[in-house]
């Protein structure tokens, strides 16, 4: 079989991005796997696919598949490439899009700027939505991990995360600590795990370790996540600078009901042509 693809990355997470408008994309996890490949396919952390909507609302059906084969529910980052995708490939005119995921619909915009604003919708503190095993709610929760006591937050930005607050993110455990935090049983659908330093009151420096893919450079839903961890402790205000190791997110935050807005870029770095199994 042979695809072709557009390798695009926010702020260092990168993405391949398959149309799947016309024609039907036959997909299965070996071959995400296979594409994720950094030494024998294109390389990637998440594969993300375009298709016709499913609901009357919306104007794309958004698909998301980690490195690992697996698909999830939401990708920060992924949405914005995939709102500069189709409206630069001409699938739309519109600036404003509306896209459904398995997480809900969002609508991603596209300002003059080159930039890419996303309402990602409102965080989920539910236990059961999340989903996370909880014995609590309060905002900042122990979690043990191996014998190690963690405090976090969780909450769902579409997907699960668990942020804890750390003095010094460049020397955080993120690779051993994450990938423990990734799999631990209290959260049954796996959850992203990030690693927060405040520096002031606008301004947060972020790690994340996202299950399926590892550390990446940049995760769109862990910087929201973030944002509104240490906005809800007290340390921050919104907006919220997040600096990821691959860049700069800008996040906004009214409070608690009020939706989460993500600004970053979105790049196209080549396109091809690959023949799969």
């Amino acid at each position: 079989m042979k695809l072709r693809f557009t390798k695009m990355h926010g702020l260092g997470n990168d993405f391949v991005l398959i149309d799947a408008t016309r024609a039907p994309v036959d997909l299965n996890p070996a071959r995400v796997r296979a594409l994720a490949d950094r030494h024998f396919g294109i390389g990637c952390d998440q594969l993300l696919v375009v298709e016709p909507p499913t609901r009357a609302d919306a104007d794309f059906r958004y698909r998301i598949f980690n490195a690992d084969g697996g698909e999830v529910e939401q990708c920060g980052n992924g949405v914005r490439c995939f709102a500069r995708f189709v409206y630069d490939k001409g699938l739309t005119g519109k600036r404003t899009i509306r896209v459904e995921t398995r997480a809900g619909i969002i609508a991603p915009t596209l300002t003059g700027d080159g930039l890419v604003t996303v309402d990602m919708g409102v965080p989920v503190f539910d236990p059961a939505r999340i989903p996370f095993t909880s014995r609590s709610d309060a905002v900042v929760q122990p979690l043990d991990v191996d014998g190690q006591t963690v405090a976090i937050t969780a909450l769902s930005m579409g997907n699960p995360h668990a942020v804890q607050v750390v003095a010094d993110v460049a020397g955080a455990p993120v690779a051993e600590l994450g990938a423990r935090l990734a799999s631990h049983p209290d959260f049954p659908a796996r959850v992203n795990a990030g690693f927060a330093e405040v520096v002031d009151a606008h301004h947060i420096r972020l790690r994340v370790y996202e299950r399926g893919a590892g550390e990446t450079l940049a995760c769109g839903t862990g910087a929201c996540a973030a944002a509104v961890a240490v906005i809800l402790r007290g340390l921050a205000s919104s907006p919220v600078r997040v600096d990821t190791r691959g860049g700069r997110l800008d996040i906004a935050w009214a409070g608690p009901g009020g939706p989460v807005l993500m600004t970053g870029p979105a790049v196209t770095v080549f396109e091809g042509e690959i023949s799969l199994q």
